[in-house]
């Protein structure tokens, strides 16, 4: 099993690409710890995983929540190894200057301040890991910072600063044996469809944007998680700062 005892955290783990990653490290041997803010939905995932997975009500925005989360989870886990930043969220596809700043906040808040805030709250355990033979960090960065879609301004930016805090975190901490690496998928069939889309999910709807992607169909909860298993796993021992392109050669 390729991450046979390893301890991990995934956010945003009660369903689409987080729920996907947290499938996939369980079945490689991973002990896991879903965070979520749907806290039901992360314990119905976790129960389905077994294995002793827990599920933790938890807003990633909010450090006391971080940190009483993580607290939880390490305690729970006798340590930790692995981290995945993958909870996000998106404000509806419309013009830049329709976005109200309630929704700015929210946006930096969910996808960019909780890194920040996750990397404070688990730094400690991670670092005891990397002592022993290392430890790794996978933030869910998205094409989206790379080839920016009209009408999704600041969402775009939101995950142009997921894509780069990745390579400076990578520089920073490999010296403690700590990899720090990032996804960056396509727009995938997930809860934020139509609000990526700023349309109603029609097939009509998707084959507008399935036509931008040259390998014809958008990306998937599997597609994700079978990169961050290997990012994750010790054939990438030798991978920091990467931004891995999960993305049907959209950004080229």
């Amino acid at each position: 099993m390729r991450l046979k005892n390893r301890r991990a955290i995934v956010t945003g783990g009660a369903d689409g690409f987080g729920r996907g990653i947290a499938e996939a490290y369980a079945c490689e041997g991973a002990r896991l710890a879903l965070l979520d803010i749907d806290g039901e939905g992360a314990e119905r995932v976790a129960r389905t995983i077994g294995r002793g997975a827990l599920g933790i009500a938890c807003d990633v925005a909010d450090k006391a929540s971080v940190d009483a989360a993580v607290h939880r989870a390490v305690d729970a886990m006798g340590g930790l190894d692995i981290v995945v930043n993958n909870a996000g969220t998106s404000h509806r596809n419309k013009p830049m200057a329709e976005v109200s700043e309630e929704e700015f906040d929210r946006l930096f808040a969910v996808n960019v301040k909780s890194i920040y805030l996750m990397t404070l709250a688990t730094l400690p355990a991670l670092r005891r890991s990397g002592e022993t033979g290392g430890a790794c960090i996978v933030n869910i960065g998205s094409t989206a910072g790379i080839r920016p879609r009209p009408g999704l301004t600041w969402y775009n930016a939101s995950k142009g600063a997921v894509n780069l805090v990745s390579k400076s975190m990578a520089v920073e901490l490999a010296p403690e044996r700590i990899r720090v690496n990032c996804i960056a998928p396509v727009m995938g069939a997930t809860a934020l469809l139509e609000t990526f889309m700023g349309l109603p999910d029609t097939p009509e709807n998707r084959s507008r944007f399935v036509a931008t992607i040259p390998w014809g169909r958008m990306s998937t909860a599997d597609d994700v998680a079978r990169a961050a298993l290997y990012l994750a796993g010790d054939e990438a021992e030798m991978i920091t700062g990467t931004v891995l392109q999960v993305d049907g050669g959209r950004c080229i």
